[in-house]
């Protein structure tokens, strides 16, 4: 026990040294070296190009996605994004800096205005979704392999067991209890959401490629999930839904002549699915950019003294870890609120007549 502390001790002492001297390796170069935070953490949040890594001196490490863009004037075109990684004109095309296209590929009409064209071109939050899409389907399908090749009454152990743990504990508690008898056909797409916005969250805490991509920070993911849902809610809710929307029991007064009720339920019918777009993007978008604010402490106090510099490293640090594993935490949450809330709004788009309640109730 007391060989295990020691070397612990050793560990966090020659941590807190290498940090101290990278910070002052760091304060020491001249001015045209210094960090801008703010791009940095915009640059993070924002979709790219290109998946950048390090930078070694002058050398940008990069993994550098392919570019496809269709201009009315010359056509289609495929090239890599390297071309136009650092301020290049490739086939007329480049990457705006400033105004309404910023970060964007655009090209030069004959008018000489900024124009976009059709940018179809494999991005770093496509890329993203689609590795992750990949993994979670490894996952589910060496799960079910698992399953395949066990007999039933043996209980699965280890990683197997964890998943069946999440998904048993989805289905029962929140899917189940949500939406009511006939719940089972609404499982797949509300464990697909589940598991999607898990894994995105969780991978977008990884600092290294793969991992580090704000896809579920992404407006448009969450745009298309909170649509999903809606679609969900809207085209298979039952008679009665439609009925409470349109003619609710409420005073006649409340309904006609002004369809008062009618049109603030109709309101709540785009508020639901809203509300899911912007918590789920709020929160992972707050999340990734309160994490890089604190790394970002620890250059830009590099300028303030070393007893400055050193203090707000560890503080830094420390600080960091702490969010990256409440993050943690905050990816679980934010799938399972997703999840939850989906499953409430499907299960009052299917709650039974009034009237069938009480005849229920009655036999009972």
């Amino acid at each position: 026990m007391r060989n295990r502390l020691h070397h612990n001790r050793l560990l966090w002492i020659w941590t807190i040294a290498v940090l101290t001297v990278s910070m002052h390796t760091l304060a020491a170069e001249p001015e045209s070296r210094e960090t801008d935070s703010k791009t940095i953490i915009f640059e993070h949040l924002k979709d790219s190009y290109w998946w950048h890594i390090t930078t070694i001196g002058e050398h940008h490490v990069s993994v550098y996605l392919p570019v496809i863009v269709y201009s009315q004037s010359s056509g289609l075109h495929a090239f890599s994004s390297s071309c136009i990684a650092h301020g290049e004109t490739y086939e007329g095309f480049y990457i705006a800096r400033g105004g309404d296209y910023d970060g964007k590929v655009v090209e030069r009409s004959a008018a000489g205005e900024e124009v976009r064209p059709v940018d179809i071109s494999l991005t770093k939050t496509a890329f993203a979704l689609i590795f992750n899409s990949m993994l979670m389907l490894v996952i589910f399908l060496s799960v079910a392999a698992w399953y395949r090749r066990h007999p039933k009454h043996i209980a699965p152990g280890g990683f197997v067991g964890a998943v069946e743990m999440f998904v048993m504990n989805i289905e029962e508690d929140v899917i189940r209890k949500s939406i009511g008898k006939d719940y089972a056909k609404y499982s797949p797409y509300l464990l697909t959401a589940f598991f999607f916005i898990l894994i995105n969250n969780v991978m977008g805490l990884v600092p290294v490629f793969p991992g580090g991509a704000n896809t579920t920070g992404n407006i448009a993911v969450t745009f298309t999930l909170a649509l999903c849902t809606m679609l969900a809610i809207n085209l298979f809710g039952n008679r009665e839904y439609w009925k409470e929307i349109f003619w609710p029991e409420v005073p006649m007064w409340m309904k006609a002549p002004a369809p008062l009720m009618p049109l603030i339920e109709i309101a709540g019918v785009i508020s639901k699915p809203f509300a899911l777009m912007i918590r789920l993007f709020a929160n992972i978008t707050a999340g990734h950019a309160i994490i890089l604010s604190l790394m970002a402490l620890i250059f830009v106090t590099t300028k303030m003294g070393m007893a400055m510099n050193t203090g707000m490293t560890v503080f830094s640090v420390f600080l960091s870890v702490f969010m990256t594993c409440l993050e943690l935490l905050v990816a679980y949450i934010q799938a399972y609120v997703f999840t939850i809330l989906s499953a409430v709004f499907i299960g009052l788009s299917r709650h039974e007549a009034h009237a069938e309640k009480r005849t229920s109730n009655q036999t009972k």
